[in-house]
C-alpha cells in the first residue's frame, strides 16, 4: 500500500504483530522482509533474499547451527526513564544498527509514541549500545512504542549489523 507521512493505525501492521508473536512459540522462527517489497504487492518480487533469510532461519532451527544470524533485532522489553523509553532488543550475535547505505550518519526512523490518549506522534530515536532510546518532546508520558507500525514502513530503518532488519512492533510500556 502507499506510504503514509503520519503514524496511523494499519490493519497490515497488526498482523505482522500477530506473525511476531507467534514467534512464542517453540521452533519458531520468521524472516521479516519489509525492505525488500514492493508498495503495491504482498509478494515481493525479490524472491532471492527472501529464501536466503527463510534459510537463515532453517539452519538455526532445523540444523542446529547455532553460530548462524538468522534475525534481525526482535523486541523483548522497553522501559521510561525520565519521559525516554529505553528499548531492549533480542540481538540474536549482532549488533544494532541503521540501514542507509548513503548517509552513515542518517537518523533511526519509523518509532512513534503515544500517551494515556493512544495518540501517536513520530518520535525521536537513537542506538545507545545495545540500546535504542525513544522521545518526543509532544508526550511526556509515554505508554506505547510502536516500529515500522504502517501499511508500508519504508522509512523503517533498524537492522542489525549483518542487514537483516528488525520486526516491526508495538509495545505498552
Amino acid at each position: 500500500m502507499a506510504e503514509n507521512n503520519k503514524p496511523v493505525e494499519s490493519q497490515w501492521a497488526e498482523t505482522r504483530e500477530a506473525q511476531r508473536l507467534a514467534l512464542t512459540e517453540p521452533n519458531t522462527a520468521m524472516a521479516v522482509t519489509i525492505d525488500i517489497g514492493e508498495w503495491n504487492d504482498i509478494h515481493p518480487l525479490n524472491k532471492k533474499d527472501v529464501g536466503e533469510r527463510l534459510f537463515l532461519a532453517a539452519q538455526k532451527l532445523a540444523y542446529g547451527i547455532n553460530e548462524v544470524v538468522y534475525s534481525g533485532p526482535e523486541i523483548s522489553k522497553g522501559k521510561v526513564v525520565d519521559n525516554h523509553v529505553w528499548l531492549s532488543f533480542k540481538l540474536f550475535g549482532s549488533k544494532l544498527a541503521i540501514r542507509n547505505k548513503a548517509n552513515e550518519n542518517a537518523p533511526l526512523l519509523g518509532f512513534s509514541l503515544a500517551g494515556n490518549d493512544g495518540k501517536f506522534v513520530w518520535a525521536n530515536a537513537t542506538i545507545v549500545g545495545d540500546k535504542i532510546k525513544v522521545w518526543s518532546n509532544q508526550i511526556s508520558n509515554p505508554v506505547t512504542v510502536r516500529y515500522g507500525w504502517a501499511d508500508n514502513p519504508v522509512k523503517a530503518n533498524l537492522i542489525n549489523v549483518h542487514g537483516l532488519p528488525a520486526s516491526p512492533f508495538q509495545l505498552s510500556i
